[in-house]
């Protein structure tokens, strides 16, 4: 009976972890950066040399380890406006206690950059410079009016200039792609303060629904849907992107519906919807690179076997 009573507490204090670093999210970045080198930042490279190379996954590796600690970070600070945020999940998370979580928190930071520092110095550099960004976020920037929201958009998609740096290619493709994934973010991050409205007004967060009111940032949500169409079209129109100008042609449709939706929405449920739409995009879209040129991708894979 006791053994019993032993398990079940393991196994909702590695819940609790597991949801504190968001897994099903440093996944989705891990997926995004392995098939992001093969077939878009190093393509002049072999499947097979690209994965039996031990720094990539040790970037990988240390991407994963410095996301989840950014995470924790983050959750550690914001524990109290998720109370009243989301209080089921947050209930949750406390099951493991504040020491555990500082522990797990300097321990996959510690991972992050030693793996880091085995790849190159630089890269050792990156992850230092990265885990210190995501606890200044943490600790202050997400509290003020715009910063928070512009930070944590640029945060979701560091992980990928490590790659820039190790491979030492940078296409305008590349740059492109970066410009409308880091407009979905922000979009993504708009809707979450519109969500979590009433525990940043608790906490004195200052963020843009908290000091301009909700009107306003529905129109910077418009203002965003609109601009994302920008890198949408230039994508489909001047580059050669393969099959995977239906996802942009889809994603474009997705977004316009969105507007009327968010107009109208009122309650927290509505806003969650979004949210889930706006992550689902982001989703497809990493495995959507696959479809930049599905014929060659097919040869290439055959080089595993």
């Amino acid at each position: 009976m006791k053994t019993k009573s032993n398990f079940k507490t393991f196994l909702v204090k590695a819940l609790s972890l597991f949801s504190s670093v968001r897994l099903y999210n440093v996944t989705i970045v891990a997926i995004a950066q392995l098939l992001a080198a093969i077939f878009i930042i190093a393509p002049e490279l072999t499947v097979k040399t690209i994965l039996l190379d031990y720094r990539l996954w040790l970037i990988i590796i240390a991407s994963s380890a410095a996301i989840a600690g950014g995470y924790i970070i983050n959750n550690f600070y914001d524990r109290e406006k998720d109370l009243i945020n989301r209080p089921q999940k947050t209930l949750l998370e406390n099951k493991v206690s504040r020491s555990t979580l500082w522990s797990v928190y300097f321990t996959v930071n510690g991972i992050a950059f030693v793996l880091g520092s085995i790849v190159s110095w630089r890269a050792g550099l990156f992850f230092a410079f990265y885990i210190f960004a995501m606890w200044l976020y943490s600790h202050k920037l997400k509290r003020i009016l715009f910063a928070g929201n512009l930070m944590a958009a640029l945060l979701a998609v560091t992980p990928f200039f490590v790659l820039f740096m190790y491979y030492k290619n940078f296409y305008p493709v590349i740059l492109v792609h970066g410009g409308f994934l880091f407009l979905i973010l922000g979009m993504r991050e708009l809707v979450k303060d519109l969500e979590n409205l009433r525990g940043d007004l608790a906490q004195n967060y200052r963020t843009i629904p908290v000091v301009l009111g909700e009107k306003v940032s529905k129109q910077f949500y418009t203002f965003l849907t609109l601009l994302t169409i920008i890198p949408i079209a230039v994508l489909i129109q001047f580059f050669d992107i393969g099959f995977m100008k239906y996802y942009f042609a889809l994603i474009a449709g997705a977004l316009l519906v969105c507007l009327p939706l968010i107009w109208s929405s009122r309650r927290k449920r509505e806003y969650l919807l979004i949210h889930f739409i706006l992550k689902m995009i982001i989703a497809v879209g990493v495995f959507s690179i696959l479809l930049i040129d599905l014929p060659v991708i097919l040869e290439r894979l055959k080089t595993l076997i």
